[in-house]
């Protein structure tokens, strides 16, 4: 086998869970290989809140669909808070993994999910107590805050059992399983899509239960996913099954959690400030009207179909990277972000062309109304080319991860985020008016891209990996 062979041909697995893939296969499989379950279920759960806008927008209208779309940064915001602990604990869980450590897979793991349901709780009581508080701080249009509060409470009381399956679904990716991810997320999606118009229209004698259909949808779909993954893994004898050696982990230990909060935290942080970034983003296009804001949220629903995709490539990049340095065989990092940038360019680059010609048709999919939906197709055109950049940046920050190098990366994306983005969109809109919101987006996207490349390029690669684990 040739040098460049070894450089890029994973070790081999330590069982059916691991990456799966054997030597000698072409990197650029092995990611395919990867990547492929978790875009699909990335999609998947994209499509569950797709579909509900839909069944909300067009069964109960623009100001219906505004009260969903104006929840998302509250969501996001909170979200971001468990996002943070996966994507630390799945690089832990990573290097474990590489180096065939069963025993500090699971010890890793059961830190984490204990620490999510803590935090789902009290997300739960903060949230339930002080819904209404935190839609006016975000300037919810008088006309639309009765049916915000009406989707947002069950939403925010159900937090348990969503942080904990998006937690769940990130550990399994540590491993290399992102089939079981997959099929939690297609019954979740398939789920939800039933009960959403089942609950708008009353089916089976239901209660109608209008804007909170969707919310009351997602709660349940959630809890069958969680009994399904649980009962799946159990079955399988999946190394993350919650079998005793798991439970037994399920407290809160203080060495794994202080590894994985030293690697987590930053992302929570950056994930904070892109919902906070949000926020005021929305409260400048809450300013706009009612309109605006069911446009906001629109291409809201496109925008990610596009960076999810881009998304799970910089989280593939950031797996491998943890089994390579696990397995004691850093030197595939260089290789494996060659191809996550390669396949960003082909995979965002394909989705965000199809964004373009079909922006018309998307928007009507969600807003009835003709002039909304222009509004929201000219936005859309603004910045949907951007996520390609946004895609390039978030490949480099998940190589650089998965060596635990978190600080800078994430220090590069706060700086973008709060001092470009956001004054960019405030001083914008006050110049050229709606428009002035998305034109900002790109702008951020290419100074991050620049500040993550030159410190990839000058610093982190000069650097010597070590395990974390």
């Amino acid at each position: 086998m040739t040098q460049e062979q070894q450089a890029i041909t994973p070790a081999s697995p330590p069982s059916a869970y691991s990456t799966g893939f054997p030597s000698g296969r072409p990197l650029w499989k092995t990611y395919l290989l990867f990547l492929g379950p978790m875009v699909l279920a990335n999609l998947l759960q994209s499509l569950s809140g797709t579909a509900n806008n839909i069944f909300v927008g067009q069964l109960l209208g623009t100001q219906a669909l505004a009260a969903v779309a104006g929840m998302f940064p509250i969501l996001f915001f909170f979200i971001a808070l468990i996002i943070g602990i996966g994507a630390g604990a799945s690089v832990l869980i990573g290097q474990a993994w590489g180096a065939r450590e069963t025993g500090k897979v699971k010890a890793i793991a059961g830190a984490a999910l204990c620490l999510s349901l803590l935090i789902g709780l009290a997300v739960g009581v903060f949230g339930g107590l002080y819904t209404e508080p935190l839609l006016r701080i975000l300037g919810t249009p008088d006309d639309v805050l009765p049916l915000a509060l009406g989707y947002a409470r069950p939403v925010l009381l159900a937090m348990p059992v969503l942080l904990v399956f998006i937690l769940y679904t990130q550990l399994l990716r540590g491993v290399g399983d992102t089939v079981t991810p997959l099929y939690a997320l297609l019954l979740s999606t398939v789920v939800s899509c039933l009960l959403t118009p089942a609950f708008i229209l009353g089916w089976l004698g239901l209660p109608r239960l209008g804007v909170a259909s969707a919310a009351v949808a997602a709660i349940v779909s959630f809890v069958v996913s969680l009994v399904y993954l649980v009962w799946h893994l159990h079955r399988r004898r999946h190394p993350l099954a919650l079998d005793a050696r798991l439970l037994r982990a399920l407290r809160p230990d203080g060495h794994w959690l202080r590894l994985v909060l030293r690697l987590g935290l930053p992302t929570s942080v950056q994930m904070i400030m892109i919902a906070l970034s949000e926020i005021a983003v929305l409260s400048l296009v809450n300013g706009f009207g009612s309109g605006a804001t069911a446009a906001y949220g629109a291409v809201n629903q496109v925008v990610n179909y596009v960076q999810f995709p881009a998304l799970s490539i910089a989280i593939t990049a950031s797996i491998l990277g943890a089994q390579a340095i696990g397995a004691g065989q850093p030197g595939r990092l260089n290789a494996i972000m060659r191809t996550g940038l390669a396949l960003n360019l082909l995979i965002t680059g394909s989705l965000v062309l199809l964004g373009y010609l079909a922006s018309r048709p998307l928007m009507r999919m969600f807003i009835s109304d003709a002039n909304v939906a222009g509004m929201a197709q000219s936005l859309l055109h603004i910045m949907l080319w951007s996520c390609l950049v946004f895609g390039f940046a978030a490949v480099l920050g998940g190589v650089m991860r998965a060596s635990g190098t978190v600080l800078v990366p994430t220090a590069i994306a706060i700086v973008c985020i709060a001092f470009i983005q956001v004054p960019s969109a405030w001083l914008l809109s006050r110049q050229i008016g709606i428009d002035g919101v998305w034109m900002a987006y790109p702008i951020a996207f290419c100074a991050m891209l620049l500040m993550q490349g030159a410190y990839y390029g000058l610093v982190w690669r000069k650097r010597k990996i070590h395990r974390l684990v």
